[in-house]
């Protein structure tokens, strides 16, 4: 098996932030790259991933950048920078200009500690985190009328960050208050009210990690079975969060990275890739909610770990970097979905959402299948006060997004999985020097209020007897 070599291995529970961020849309990706001297100075480098073919722009400034920099890559191919200057952050856009860099000036923050969000729905705004002793205070650093704003101060001590909803409005947030962790929601166009979103005993540290808004799947840790676990639950559902025995691998720590879109009232059905960390490497692992196994993959030579996006059909793309492909997106032959009749790319040649074509049409075409499996639902009922079904609150959740009622999902469709992937199967993609010039686009505003925007409730705990189930 290939696999990347690790530096550190993150300890469990604790973030792991990828080498290479990729905006909302997934047409651009950033990161900060070294220079082939002996110095190994860093510089931004923007990746174009909306044409057939990947290519990369460097985007070096007047002197190299910090480590600790961090990139967001906007929609509109500009990409927005952090930096560490005497005790402030401040933040610029970057754009490609002719043959150097442009840098529009965004003003700064003062402040001890401040982090970018992931990518905003919509691809034009970017937030940071600014966590403090009391309060945590939500910025606008990129998007408004006036440079860096406050939106939203919440009490306690927050870390994390994932969007609820696509059109940015609902960001979830792990808050630590009285010496508990607990996920809550924040509603940025209230002026940053709060609402609890995952406590799954009054006595555990419970984290958010990822969320799909298409599906409701969410992917979470905490440590409610007496240790760290991940599980996974359903916003908006009124069924308990489950940890199953497949997302404990003996001597490695998992963290997800990316979740299938697109596959509306169909949670048990998104795939969620895994960055698997061990003292022998890194590699991949891919997991849909409705198996019982979490099937590991090897990772394609130089792979930006921690990176990667899906495509709504199924497609998992990766990017790299290696001596001879310095800029490349990698397609691993996944085993197809039940529903997808055999082929991992779906029926059509279309990707969604700014997914570049030309990369998905490589990953079209039969795998090798295996034995059919079968199984019943994986979802079950909260228990009431009273031992009984508890339907309640968690259906005022139902209007947001496409969840609708997720209380009667029907059985499972059941098809053939291929019991193992191919070692090397990888559809790779060219390098392209250097881009067309771009110049600065106009601010955008915010995005729009959702008109239907419910306020989120707490999801709940599995019944003991039934909680190592899947």
């Amino acid at each position: 098996m290939t696999i990347c070599a690790s530096e550190d291995i993150p300890a469990l529970g604790s973030p792991h932030r990828a080498a290479l961020t990729i905006a909302a849309d997934g047409s651009y990706a950033a990161r900060l790259a070294r220079h082939a001297d002996a110095a190994g100075s860093r510089f931004p480098e923007r990746w174009t991933l909306s044409g057939p073919e990947p290519y990369a722009v460097p985007l070096p400034g007047h002197q190299p950048e910090e480590p600790d920099s961090e990139l967001l890559p906007l929609a509109d191919g500009r990409v927005l920078i952090r930096r560490r200057i005497a005790g402030h952050f401040a933040f610029s856009l970057l754009y490609p200009a002719g043959p150097g860099t442009g840098e529009l000036p965004l003003g700064a923050v003062a402040a001890p500690e401040l982090t970018l969000l992931p990518p905003a729905p919509g691809g034009l705004l970017g937030y940071a985190l600014a966590p403090g002793p009391y309060s945590t205070t939500v910025w606008l650093v990129t998007g408004g009328t006036r440079g860096p704003e406050p939106v939203a101060e919440v009490p306690g001590r927050c870390t994390g960050g994932a969007w609820l909803d696509r059109c940015g409005r609902l960001l979830a947030l792990d808050r630590e208050l009285a010496g508990r962790t607990k996920t809550v929601a924040v509603d940025l166009e209230r002026g940053g009210e709060t609402s609890e979103l995952l406590q799954i005993t009054e006595e555990s540290d419970d984290r958010l990690l990822l969320a799909d808004p298409d599906s409701g799947l969410l992917i979470v840790r905490s440590d409610a079975p007496g240790y760290d676990r991940l599980g996974w639950g359903v916003l908006g559902s009124c069924r308990p969060v489950r940890f199953p025995e497949c997302l404990r691998p003996a001597g490695a720590v998992l963290t997800p990275f990316a979740v299938q879109p697109g596959q509306a009232l169909t949670p048990e059905n998104c795939a969620v890739a895994f960055r698997i960390d061990a003292p022998g490497g890194t590699w991949l692992g891919v997991w849909r909610p409705a198996e019982r196994q979490l099937r590991q993959l090897p990772a394609p030579d130089g792979w930006l770990a921690g990176a990667g996006l899906w495509t709504a059909e199924g497609a998992l793309l990766l990017p790299y970097s290696t001596h001879a492909v310095p800029c490349g997106v990698a397609v691993p032959t996944l085993p197809p979905t039940p529903d997808a009749g055999g082929v991992p790319g779906g029926a059509t040649g279309r990707a969604p959402g700014g997914i570049p074509g030309g990369i998905a049409d490589r990953v079209r075409g039969g795998v090798p299948g295996g034995a059919p499996w079968t199984g019943g639902r994986i979802l079950v009922r909260s228990p009431g006060r009273d031992g009984s079904p508890a339907a309640g609150d968690a259906r005022r959740l139902g209007d947001l997004g496409h969840l609708g009622h997720l209380d009667e999902l029907p059985h499972l469709s059941r098809g053939p999985y291929g019991e193992t992937a191919p070692a090397s199967a990888y559809a790779g993609a060219a390098y392209a020097p250097s881009g067309p010039a771009e110049g600065p686009a106009r601010q955008p505003r915010r995005a729009p209020a959702h008109p239907q925007m419910c306020r989120p409730v707490p999801l709940q705990q599995a019944p003991l007897a039934t909680r190592e189930a899947r």
